[in-house]
């Protein structure tokens, strides 16, 4: 067989605006940071699509040899968070617990591992020690309420993200709030006077409360030091956010503060942007409410290469559902089906050339897309193989191997929607939103079998009855699953089963 080459992991840098070979700052360890979710809301889809691809990353280094320490903030106190617990006469913590639950059972339901969590409201006081160094280096100053902002003239470097020409921007110039026009270029807040009403915080350098973008600074370089390997997120973080996470930071450590960028690009729903206007607005709890399976939904975000725009639509997600079908129904066929035990080497062939080119094509920038089309075009050979008789046992374990090897990235083959569903569905039911959940999903999930087990243990009784020249059984057994979309074949070979 053809040997390719194994090229390095090559990813995309924003900071250098070109495709390079990821390097470490420590001999194979990554220390990587990724932002996290601001819980005043249910996650949305674009979310979880910056989410999954993170995920897809940091799984990959494993794969890849690296070790890995990997954390993620949440943000659990900014201005939208402020305003929105205000409204509802609740605590910062009482408003935020709910959703931050709610994003962690949500990444769960996509297999996203979790990462190491840190929150903003645990290291309060560590920001305030920060700004007060910040002021001390004169890149920060207090405003007359108490406020802080960080004076932007005095970074030289700042707009060497984004790219953006801030040449002509007006000194001194404030703007206190987390979220702002995406070409101003003004001194930022880094800490905010509490107002009337508002939460705060005593602190070393007041009361207040701290600016979202210090946030991830103090957070990250707590638990990664100051120059660390990787920071993760959407594009839409790129300016200000990251901006100003590298401005305050660098300013303070004279070092690089990431030596990678990685960032996700927006989806489209159906051809369009996201909005609850157009009616296109769906968290994850809505799709799957509609009927769509947890597991198509990531497959499909992860479908398309994370620096690619991705169309999300209705018929996408349906091809989705059939995709990851097919490779569960392929796997079974590999589990449970009867091999000779010498084969024609041709299946071991498959898998090492399948292997090689997954990884090459995961090793190109994460090219998800590719790192599919080797798995499929696996899946077509072998079923052909398998029908001509030529694989034997030591073929369908090498196939075995390269499908675990997959999954290990994509996390999609182990049949456990239905309890996940299951939870979605009691959820909407307490939270008075059983109107949302589809007539089709209430039937299928009402006779639907859990998982692969249940319906294993149904194919050994199927097989006890038939020894047992019960054949009465063995149809009723056989009618009972084709009731619930599952077509059990009688070969020579033994009892197979797929999904309908």
């Amino acid at each position: 067989m053809k040997v390719l080459f194994r090229m390095p992991l090559r990813l995309y840098n924003t900071m250098s605006g070109k495709v390079e070979e990821f390097q470490t700052i420590a001999d194979n360890e990554v220390r990587m940071y990724a932002c996290g979710p601001t819980v005043y809301d249910y996650g949305h889809i674009g979310n979880f699509r910056t989410f999954v691809a993170v995920d897809i990353l940091q799984r990959y280094l494993r794969q890849s040899g690296f070790r890995l320490r990997y954390v993620m903030n949440i943000t659990d106190v900014d201005d939208k968070i402020i305003r929105n617990s205000a409204s509802a006469g609740v605590s910062v913590k009482q408003y935020t617990v709910k959703f931050e639950k709610a994003f962690l059972e949500d990444s769960a339901t996509l297999n996203i591992e979790q990462p190491i969590l840190v929150r903003a409201t645990e290291h309060i006081e560590e920001m305030a020690q920060f700004i007060a160094k910040l002021e001390k280096a004169g890149y920060a100053y207090r405003a007359e309420d108490g406020s802080y902002y960080f004076r932007i003239a005095k970074f030289p470097g700042y707009g060497k993200l984004s790219k953006k020409d801030f040449a002509g921007m007006e000194d001194g110039a404030r703007v206190d709030v987390d979220e702002y026009e995406k070409d101003s270029a003004r001194d930022f807040a880094l800490w905010k006077a509490p107002k009337p009403g508002e939460a705060s915080w005593d602190t070393s350098i007041g009361p207040g409360r701290p600016g979202w973008h210090i946030e991830c600074s103090v957070m990250s370089m707590a638990e990664l030091g100051e120059s660390f390997d990787l920071h993760a997120g959407g594009e839409d973080l790129i300016f200000p956010h990251h901006e100003n996470e590298i401005a305050q930071s660098e300013s303070l450590t004279g070092k690089p503060f990431a030596h990678f960028w990685f960032h996700s690009r927006f989806l489209l729903v159906e051809g369009e942007k996201m909005s609850k206007s157009l009616g296109n607005f769906f968290t994850l709890r809505d799709l799957v409410l509609k009927g769509h399976k947890p597991s198509s939904i990531r497959f499909l975000l992860a479908s398309v290469p994370y620096r690619h725009q991705l169309n999300f639509t209705v018929d996408g997600l349906k091809q989705a559902a059939v995709s990851v079908e097919r490779l569960r129904n392929f796997q079974q066929r590999l589990l449970n089906g009867q091999f000779p035990a010498d084969g024609s080497q041709a299946g071991i062939d498959l898998a090492q050339e399948t292997s090689q080119r997954l990884r090459a094509g995961m090793d190109d920038d994460l090219n998800t897309a590719q790192a599919q089309a080797a798995i499929f075009d696996m899946v077509r050979k072998a079923n052909v193989a398998i029908d001509a008789g030529q694989l034997g046992k030591n073929d369908a374990t090498a196939l075995l191997a390269v499908l675990d090897q997959f999954d290990s990235l994509f996390a999609v083959l182990k049949d456990d929607d239905a309890p996940k569903i299951k939870c979605i569905v009691e959820w909407a039911q307490a939270e008075g939103r059983a109107g949302e959940i589809s007539k089709e999903l209430l039937e299928a999930f009402s006779s639907q079998p859990a998982s692969d087990g249940d319906i294993q243990e149904k194919i050994a009784a199927i097989e006890a009855a038939r020894r047992g020249r019960d054949f009465k059984t063995s149809d009723a057994i056989r009618a009972e699953l084709a009731a619930v979309g599952i077509a059990v074949e009688i070969t020579k070979d033994g009892v197979r089963w797929k999904r309908k």
